[in-house]
């Protein structure tokens, strides 16, 4: 069975911050998500947003 690699620096992973080597590259990857750098496309959402009582296209 393969090592696991850290998916920010490839080094191997620890135990106790899988997939990560570190609680810092752990930590780093959760701000990526928190701060919306990692990203998944999709249709664009109209300005009057979900609230607006509107019917979606």
């Amino acid at each position: 069975m393969p090592a696991v690699k850290c998916p920010i620096c490839g080094q191997p992973a620890v135990p106790d911050y899988a997939p990560f080597c570190s609680s810092r590259h752990r930590d780093r990857d959760l701000l990526q998500w928190l701060g919306e750098g990692y990203r998944i496309p999709g249709r664009a959402i109209s300005q009057t947003g979900l609230d607006s009582g509107e019917e979606p296209d």
